[in-house]
């Protein structure tokens, strides 16, 4: 998402105007931890453990390709030591304005990274988004969209799958095979990112059979959805102009 000028000399007024009126919240955020979240927090697991308030939640279906399991941790995620994930509905965050800073202060100043992972489900989710960058400012987090739970779902399965990588497995490589050419290509395009590229070589096996494709069958595609099978099928068949 971005902004232009003006909004972000907005965002900085009211995080100097709001500085006074959430110290006192942020005190409480960097009170520490309890004893036992604190190991908790700090401790190793090979499996993403998850909140049990989060049963239910369609996000865990798309998690298969690492081992997860409930525990009782502060967050609803803990994909690593020291990394962590509070997810949010926007739909449900207009319905609950407060929870989101409810959450924030139980987690106090847990975890080194900390995300904040939003299922955009909204039509106009831009006013809402602006006030939740805001708070991921003051509270230190890290703000991730997803569009469906299935993006979501291998979000949080991509970082727990890094947990223990080099950096040089996460940087990108400079590559200049056809195949990786089609791939940033397609990546480029939003909200498509390099997982769905691959995913879509995968199934329609080269770029023609990608433009080809129904705006259904990329839908039936792993990691899309109607809108964002609608949006690239759009943008596959605009005109180009020199």
């Amino acid at each position: 998402m971005e902004f232009d000028e003006a909004e972000l000399k907005e965002i900085a007024a009211e995080f100097a105007k709001d500085t006074i009126e959430q110290d006192s919240n942020l005190k409480d955020i960097e009170s520490g931890p309890s004893k036992a979240a604190s190991t908790k927090a700090f401790s190793t697991t090979p499996t993403l453990l998850v909140n049990p308030k989060q049963r239910g939640n369609p996000v865990l279906k798309s998690i298969t390709l690492v081992a997860w399991e409930y525990d009782d941790i502060v967050p609803d995620y803990q994909m690593g030591a020291q990394i962590c994930a509070l997810f949010l509905s926007l739909r449900y965050h207009n319905l609950n304005p407060d929870y989101i800073h409810e959450r924030l202060k139980l987690l106090k100043n847990f975890y080194k990274l900390r995300i904040l992972l939003v299922q955009v489900d909204i039509k106009e989710p831009h006013h809402a988004l602006k006030n939740l960058t805001r708070i991921c400012i003051l509270a230190n987090m890290t703000l991730i969209l997803a569009w469906s739970p299935d993006e979501a779902g291998k979000i949080l399965e991509t970082y727990k799958i890094y947990e223990n990588k080099p950096p040089d497995n996460v940087m990108g490589k400079s590559e200049s095979s056809p195949y990786l050419k089609v791939i940033q290509a397609l990546s480029s395009i939003k909200p498509v990112n390099k997982t769905d590229a691959i995913n879509l070589l995968t199934r329609f096996k080269t770029l023609e059979g990608i433009i080809k494709a129904t705006e259904f069958q990329l839908s039936e595609c792993p990691g899309f959805g109607t809108r964002k099978a609608k949006k690239l099928h759009k943008v596959l068949r605009e005109n180009f102009c020199t």
